[in-house]
């Protein structure tokens, strides 16, 4: 028998051990509201019963429901009346109280842990957007707040995808040099003067791409205001292929 299978052998029981000892002393929880489950990184059936998954049939360009398929070529009114900068955009929730929770304590809760189980959910989403020449970018934190809260809850989103899809990850390629007040609360007109000049691309941002598509990472998209913005930074830049792809997404008129 090989030092190799010794070694495996040895080491499974031990982590199989460790991880039951854990679940004794720390039972798991749900992801979202703390109720009991029986494995950790999962929500109970209540909270998984309440997602609410964007799925086909959806407008190729903003990645919103639509209630019945208007045909593969069919946007939705937002993607006419006021185009994106970015590509395509796909999110794999619609932001409802699950969803908001869980962002919550990603974001807020030091949670870092939860981009796991997110990441899974928006690599299934963003399946057409995982091209084999991109990069994936995080939406900027700028220092002071990314300071204050120990982590960018965006950059733990990236790298989780990164592990998932196998894509590279660069964290650098463009910053916040602003730190604008929170958005939550503005009007979509307010959003966009607050984040207007907020992002720049990196100095060497040509030779960091060269040629490569971006996908931009966020955890929530509400009106676009960031992720448009943080596009035009990196089209500026040189990046000629934006997509977007988020955790959840707020739809207009979504009783969810």
């Amino acid at each position: 028998m090989g030092a190799s299978v010794v070694k495996t052998s040895v080491v499974r029981p031990l982590r199989w051990l460790g991880a039951a000892l854990l679940d004794q002393l720390y039972p798991p929880v749900c992801l979202a509201c703390d109720a009991p489950v029986a494995s950790a990184d999962a929500l109970c059936s209540a909270c998984f019963r309440s997602l609410r998954a964007i799925t086909a049939p959806l407008c190729p360009v903003l990645g919103l429901p639509f209630e019945a398929s208007l045909g593969p070529d069919a946007r939705s009114a937002e993607a006419i009346a006021d185009p994106p900068p970015f590509d395509r955009a796909r999110s794999a929730l619609v932001y409802n109280d699950v969803a908001r929770a869980l962002v919550g304590k990603l974001k807020y809760g030091d949670r870092p842990e939860l981009a796991r189980f997110c990441a899974r959910l928006m690599g299934q989403a963003g399946h057409e957007l995982w091209a084999p020449d991109a990069v994936l970018v995080p939406v900027p934190l700028h220092r002071v707040r990314l300071f204050s809260r120990r982590y960018n809850q965006s950059t733990e989103l990236a790298r989780a995808l990164g592990r998932i899809t196998g894509l590279p990850v660069d964290a650098a390629l463009v910053v916040r040099r602003k730190n604008t007040p929170h958005q939550v609360g503005l009007s979509g007109d307010a959003r966009r003067r607050n984040v207007a000049g907020a992002f720049a691309h990196h100095p060497d941002s040509l030779n960091r791409l060269r040629g490569r598509r971006v996908v931009l990472v966020d955890d929530v998209i509400t009106t676009g205001a960031t992720v448009k913005a943080v596009t035009r930074a990196l089209k500026s830049g040189g990046a000629s292929h934006v997509d977007v792809v988020s955790f959840a997404r707020v739809v207009t008129g979504s009783d969810a």
